[in-house]
């Protein structure tokens, strides 16, 4: 376990934002997952989705 202090918020939220940059997109995705299912539980909500949904739309552009 390590503790670190900080001077100011600024160097949480950046130190935060370097731990989070170094983490495979894979462990992110799962963590953002977690709290939204604890946040969907603190407010009593069962949800019935059980993983992101993906939407892919292709776009032609018109020509110049």
């Amino acid at each position: 376990m390590t503790v670190r202090t900080y001077d100011s918020l600024k160097e949480v939220k950046d130190d935060e934002y370097r731990y989070w940059q170094s983490r495979p997109v894979h462990e992110r995705m799962s963590a953002v997952s977690e709290i939204t299912l604890a946040a969907y539980a603190m407010k009593g909500i069962i949800p019935n989705v059980r993983r992101l949904e993906r939407v892919a739309i292709c776009l032609q552009r018109p020509r110049r």
